[in-house]
């Protein structure tokens, strides 16, 4: 037979009340006769977050879909090359000028194809250094190695190197590259120094993002075209986010980084997302004050701007240790001074 629990009918009492006695979850002794026991409860914002996890989960394995879109392609590089030297032999057959001009546009193609390819892959590797060296900061604030520490810092003073807005906070940043730090101060060293003001100039870049996605979403007739300027803006958005941090991303670049900034919005709290908007609207008395069209306005530009708060997670080289992470509410708030300045 088990124990059977006493239930307290319900009661109410004063918070000053001398009977009313706090303790800790800890705590084991039982409360005097006609006390009012009251357990503390963790804050959440004081709960230890990790920063080891990646952004993604990784995968491991061979790709099938890779391997068959890369035969694919293989396929048709092989095809249109053939079909280009049928033709270029076709107008050589007909007549020797017309022959020498294909030639020479085909050249003029090949010679296109290659600068885009090296472009292509140029901003495919610097996004996987970023995202690297992302990687390798959260190791170094866990295990504090003073040496992996000042390689990161290198690899970020070159990052940053074609930055003219970071030349001071290089100048900086390279003085205590010699000094007695400690791993995990060092990194945050660095990111005090030189993403402080890439982090104020993707706050406002989310901000008019989202502005901007707000006002036109509120007035547009259509829905298709609300549709199709929000997927526009967010994609410039992402695109100066990733240049902003040090990135260069192509279209090939742009395919992955929209990838991992869904999927970090996903792993990240993509159903908590919405109840946070939900809280905000109904927070700030959104319902009452605007109209339907307004109200949609408001909501699309807070998506936008949670879109905005996952690029700068995944778009940043260095984790939110040092500086405070951007939050959701502080946009929300520049969107209604922005709304009440326009009525």
């Amino acid at each position: 037979m088990s124990e059977k629990t006493s239930h307290r009918r319900p009661a109410t009492f004063k918070l000053d009340d001398p009977g009313v006695i706090v303790v800790d979850p800890d705590d084991t002794g039982r409360p005097a006769r006609g006390t009012v026991q009251i357990t503390k409860e963790p804050d959440p914002a004081l709960l230890p977050v990790p920063i080891d996890a990646p952004l993604l989960p990784v995968r491991r394995g061979l790709r099938w879909g890779a391997v068959f879109w890369a035969a694919v392609a293989g396929l048709v590089l092989l095809g249109s090359g053939l079909g280009v030297v049928n033709l270029i032999e076709d107008l050589f057959a007909r007549s020797e000028s017309l022959g020498f001009l294909g030639l020479a546009f085909s050249s003029v193609a090949a010679l296109a194809l290659t600068v885009v390819i090296a472009r292509e892959a140029f901003g495919l590797a610097r996004l996987a250094t970023i995202e690297k060296l992302h990687l390798r900061a959260a190791e170094v604030l866990l295990s504090d190695d003073r040496a992996a520490s000042r390689a990161i810092v290198g690899d970020l003073l070159k990052l940053a190197h074609q930055n003219p807005q970071l030349a001071r906070a290089r100048a900086s940043l390279q003085g205590h590259t010699d000094d007695i730090i400690d791993g995990a101060d060092m990194i945050k060293l660095a990111e005090r120094e030189l993403m402080s003001p890439l982090d104020q100039e993707a706050r406002r870049l989310v901000s008019s993002a989202a502005q901007r996605v707000s006002i036109v979403t509120a007035v547009s007739p259509r829905a298709l075209f609300d549709v199709l300027f929000v997927f526009v803006a967010s994609l410039r958005m992402i695109r100066q986010l990733a240049r902003l941090y040090g990135g260069r991303p192509g279209t090939l670049g742009m395919i992955r980084l929209m990838r991992h900034v869904i999927g970090h919005l996903a792993i990240t709290g993509g159903m908590a997302a919405s109840d946070s908007l939900i809280q905000q609207m109904l927070g700030h008395g959104i319902a009452a004050k605007l109209s339907q069209r307004l109200g949609e306005g408001m909501l699309n530009g807070l998506l936008t701007a949670r879109l905005g708060l996952a690029a700068i997670d995944v778009t940043r080289p260095l984790p939110f240790t040092a500086l405070p992470r951007p939050a959701l509410a502080d946009l929300a708030r520049d969107l209604l001074r922005k709304r009440e300045e326009e009525e």
